[in-house]
């Protein structure tokens, strides 16, 4: 299994304000994102799962972690399954029982604590990072990437509608 944040991050390193979204919209990195991750298994925080206003994305396996045993009573469908975990490991544990299906490749998109425990536990293999060349207010913030742990592969720069680069880093 390949666990892969899939984020995008202003160049100060935020990732969102207010519990929501990324204080910008760029149409081609939403693109990006639903492309990527399309039938696919996502891990994220339930702050992440909460800014999809109560639906989940179509064609892809959610699995939300969450302290709070109320949030387990969402409706989920065989194409778009919501399942409610207690920890960032436990997420992991589930995602190896449905890879045959969804695919080995498992994306974590946010948020921030969820992004830093994985980097801090050693459990990202891969990093697709939207690196938006502005400075943003936000309270929600991407970890620095350890170079000694990542190398950068591949980088596709993009002027339009503001400056962004789509990087991508593999574990060392």
């Amino acid at each position: 299994m390949i666990l892969t944040h899939v984020v995008a991050c202003s160049e100060n390193r935020v990732i969102g304000a207010a519990g929501d979204i990324p204080p910008w919209h760029l149409d081609e990195d939403m693109k990006f994102f639903r492309d990527t991750t399309k039938g696919h298994i996502m891990i994220m925080g339930r702050k992440t799962f909460d800014s999809f206003k109560g639906k989940a994305l179509p064609n892809r396996y959610h699995i939300v972690i969450t302290r709070d045993p109320s949030q387990k009573h969402f409706a989920s469908t065989e194409k778009s399954p919501v399942v409610f975990v207690a920890s960032l490991e436990e997420a992991v544990e589930h995602a190896k029982l449905h890879t045959d299906k969804w695919g080995d490749e498992v994306f974590i998109i946010g948020g921030g604590e969820i992004y830093k425990q994985a980097l801090e536990k050693g459990l990202t293999d891969k990093i697709l990072l939207t690196l938006v060349h502005r400075h943003f207010e936000g309270d929600t913030f991407y970890p620095q990437i350890d170079e000694k742990v990542f190398r950068q592969v591949a980088r596709r720069d993009v002027q339009t509608p503001i400056p962004f680069s789509f990087l991508t880093y593999i574990k060392n």
